[in-house]
């Protein structure tokens, strides 16, 4: 198995490659993988490769934006065109579609499941950070971030983590909420791909670098990726682990 350099304190492990043709994956916090071919079926299956469910209607609401699996007991699918998010049980499948619309929600780039089973979301025509129920029903809203911030964000990802809410536009930086809807923190990092957070730790990457910053610490750690990581679809790190989607599958690599 190859052993790639990744810090001085740590390697990446070579673990395997799940083949096929895939255009988006995520992983959840028990290591199951969702995988979504290019034939634009949404695939769940485990790190040994085992079927754990499908989803075949993935083009029924157009395009869709992501895949939220931070609660895998009920996993959202975004479409931005329609305005909906459609949830899905632990075997793909469908348990509820939420038509933003009906509650005059009309331009959303990213939701994201909350910590208590409610959707989070930035609504840019009122320019607010809401929870929503599962009708739709607005359950919180901040301010106006027109009155917060000279020039207002617009979210490509939300992250809940841990008692905070992660909004980051990759042309402003991260903006970071508590779950009462108040401010807590902005971080200036630029047009990073993949941002996450994993405990204390944001990441995120570019094309030869993955960068982490540990919450309070005022240090951005960089760590320059290994050449097997050139041309990757996608990038993401979970469960001390780094998946790897290239054209002709899916690389993992433990961190060591």
């Amino acid at each position: 198995m190859a052993k790639f350099s990744f810090a001085q304190d740590s390697s990446l492990q070579f673990i395997k490659t799940l083949p096929g043709s895939f255009s988006y994956f995520t992983v959840d916090n028990l290591d199951n993988i969702y995988l979504l071919t290019t034939g634009n079926q949404l695939k769940k299956i485990n790190i040994n490769g085992d079927s754990l469910g499908v989803y075949n209607d993935v083009r029924t609401y157009g395009q869709l934006v992501s895949v939220d699996v931070s609660n895998p007991l009920k996993i959202l699918l975004y479409y931005r065109d329609f305005s909906s998010i459609v949830e899905l049980d632990r075997l793909l499948g469908v348990l509820n579609t939420v038509n933003l619309r009906t509650q005059n929600i009309f331009s959303v780039r990213a939701v994201a499941a909350s910590y208590d089973n409610n959707i989070w979301l930035f609504d840019e025509g009122d320019r607010e950070l809401k929870k929503i129920d599962d009708n739709g029903n607005v359950l919180l809203a901040t301010v106006d971030f027109g009155l917060l911030f000279d020039s207002v964000p617009s979210p490509a990802r939300v992250i809940d983590r841990d008692g905070y809410v992660y909004l980051y536009d990759p042309n402003k930086g991260f903006y970071i909420f508590d779950y009462y809807g108040s401010l807590k923190n902005k971080i200036p990092f630029f047009h990073w791909k993949n941002v996450d957070v994993v405990g204390k730790n944001i990441y995120g990457f570019s094309d030869s670098t993955l960068y982490q910053y540990q919450l309070g610490s005022l240090n951005l750690v960089q760590h320059t990726l290994p050449a097997v990581f050139n041309n990757a679809l996608q990038i993401k790190v979970s469960n001390n682990k780094v998946y790897l989607l290239k054209q002709d599958g899916l690389e993992i690599f433990s961190i060591k």
